[in-house]
């Protein structure tokens, strides 16, 4: 029997680079939405203020549990990029290489902290996975809990790929 290792990939399926969130940001991240979530909780059942703030912070409780909750399913998977997508390890496309018309990597790109920005030719539903890509349209950003080393390799291959596309037109 098989395994799905064993299969032979193809040039277009290989995984050039991965991202994935780091352990200890991971957890400090979920630890402190849950820790928030509860707290908010607390308040709400031991103080008891007006009813109208007690709804208030339980629905900010439940909303920040259910963020962490969303955080640790999220950093659960990776993003990996082959030779024509970017994608998350549960089969999510997040882009086609053949789509990136841009990438912003400054100091001052409004991006994710470790990370990089895209810009598509094509619009897309906008989706977020907390900690490590978000997509807003055109618009999408890669980093967040991610090492800065694995995103910047991942930026770097992306930006040769999109070199090579662009001397392939020229010619």
């Amino acid at each position: 029997m098989t395994s799905f290792n064993d299969l032979p990939q193809t040039a277009s399926n290989e995984i050039l680079a991965t991202a994935t969130a780091a352990t200890g940001r991971r957890y400090l991240g979920m630890g402190m939405l849950a820790l928030l979530g509860l707290m908010l909780i607390y308040i709400a059942v031991v103080q008891s203020p007006a009813l109208e703030w007690r709804l208030f912070l339980v629905l900010l409780g439940a909303g920040s549990l259910w963020m962490a909750d969303k955080m640790r399913r999220a950093t659960q998977t990776r993003i990996e990029l082959t030779e024509t997508e970017l994608r998350d390890s549960d089969g999510t496309v997040i882009a086609l290489i053949a789509d990136i018309d841009g990438m912003d990597r400054g100091f001052f790109a409004f991006k994710p902290s470790n990370g990089f920005l895209l810009r598509t030719t094509s619009g897309a539903s906008n989706e977020w996975r907390p900690g490590l890509w978000w997509r807003c349209g055109r618009r999408i950003g890669i980093g967040g809990m991610t090492p800065a080393g694995q995103t910047k390799f991942m930026s770097e291959i992306i930006a040769a790929m999109m070199a090579q596309r662009e001397m392939k037109l020229d010619k």
